[in-house]
């Protein structure tokens, strides 16, 4: 037991508050109620969001509650940790049809039917506006500007939306609501979940101690994975589609996917930390035992296989994929389409909008039938069977 509570302190974990206490908490016997909250501002859930997933699985192994609140009053806001503008709040129906598909996500980490699942909704929608006023006097102003990047955000002249500023005080009337021993979230969270231990103790509940696991650089190396940047790698994404994604990422970001992502050894882990010094070695190797590793994880083994096959044919031997996924177009009968190149990325879903596809074509990341395209405003004529193609793992084969 002391070794796994160690573990817990130790393996991803970035800062626990308060380190005595929890401790004292865990070797008392008492079953915690261990909190992560998660807001459905899009369907997926990522590899950063495994990190924490991970750390309650080890909460959840040694006999605790784990509790997920899936947000979807909070998502309606959009968590403001670390955003420099103000996000494009989101409607009811599209946090709804987001939440729908975290079941299954989370049960790839988590014993689900161990799992307490909640709507913090089931709390938000009976508050009236009295309640409302009581739950934010305390707080004040001052204390919400604290934050890093809201502090930011005002000393350049950027606009913090009011309901931004309720987002820190309802993650922490969650705490309440599900009387929270602990809160565990990355380390963007920490001010947030700070708000749930100073709420507690201004209604005269024991304060809930708080863990923080590091952040996961997205596939941009740069900024951290999110679905807001579109930076991210889906847990319940195709063997294929993760095992591009993964062998994209850049040769100094390889350890610490190795290291935040999968089970391997301390052993093994300084084994690549020495290889990646080493210039006789091919990262490029090292990425391929990283995809295999993450998607048998998520997937199977022979999956992983599968899609390291799959890969090698598409860049290695310059072939089109096996199972290329097809967009049908309707087109009365003798009648010939043409269809502007721009239209034609957006309607199959190879560029997310407008702006996107003309990037994709100026950068000469877009074919037909293996042909760059190099006029985005060009009118293709569209012919069944065609093949149209983004970067270099993403192709649709058009049905007419």
């Amino acid at each position: 037991m002391n070794n796994k509570i160690k573990t817990l302190f130790t393996h991803n974990t970035k800062e626990v508050i308060i380190k005595t206490d929890l401790e004292k908490k865990l070797n008392s016997g008492k079953k915690l109620r261990i909190k992560l909250g998660c807001d459905p501002s899009r369907p997926d859930l990522h590899l950063g969001h495994s990190i924490v997933l991970r750390k309650l699985k080890e909460f959840q192994d040694l006999g605790h509650q784990v509790v997920f609140i899936i947000g979807d009053y909070t998502g309606m806001i959009g968590d403001p940790s670390g955003k420099s503008k103000t996000r494009p709040a989101l409607s009811k129906e599209e946090v709804q049809k987001n939440a729908e598909s975290y079941f299954a996500q989370v049960g790839k980490i988590l014993d689900i039917k161990k799992t307490e699942i909640r709507y913090n909704s089931e709390w938000f929608s009976k508050l009236n506006f009295e309640d409302v006023l009581k739950l934010l006097s305390k707080f004040t102003v001052a204390r919400i500007l604290e934050r890093d990047d809201f502090s930011k955000r005002l000393k350049s002249g950027i606009d913090i939306a009011t309901s931004e500023m309720l987002y820190p005080i309802m993650q922490a009337y969650d705490s309440i609501m599900i009387k929270a021993d602990v809160e565990i979230g990355g380390t963007d969270q920490k001010f947030n979940m700070l708000a749930g231990r100073d709420l507690q103790r201004k209604m005269n509940l024991p304060e809930q101690n708080v863990l923080t696991t590091p952040l996961l650089v997205g596939l941009d190396g740069k900024e951290k994975m999110s679905k807001s940047l579109d930076n991210y790698i889906g847990i319940t994404e195709e063997p294929d589609s993760m095992f591009g994604k993964i062998m994209s990422i850049s040769d100094e970001m390889i350890f610490y996917y190795f290291k935040l992502l999968t089970d391997i050894s301390e052993n093994e882990l300084q084994q690549i930390k020495i290889d990646l010094k080493n210039p006789s070695k091919n990262p490029r190797d090292l990425k391929v035992k990283l995809a295999r590793e993450i998607i048998t994880i998520y997937h199977n083994k022979k999956s992983a296989e599968e899609a390291e096959e799959e890969f090698n044919k598409i860049f290695r031997d310059k072939q089109k994929p096996s199972d290329i996924k097809e967009f049908k177009l309707s087109v009365k009968e003798g009648d010939i389409r043409k269809c502007r190149l721009l239209d034609l990325l957006i309607e199959t879903k190879l560029a997310s909008s407008k702006s996107n596809a003309r990037r994709l074509v100026q950068q000469g990341g877009v074919k037909i039938n293996d042909v760059v395209q190099k006029d985005f405003e060009k009118n293709i004529e569209v012919k069944d069977g065609m093949i149209a193609q983004v970067g270099k793992r993403r192709f649709m084969k058009i049905k007419v």
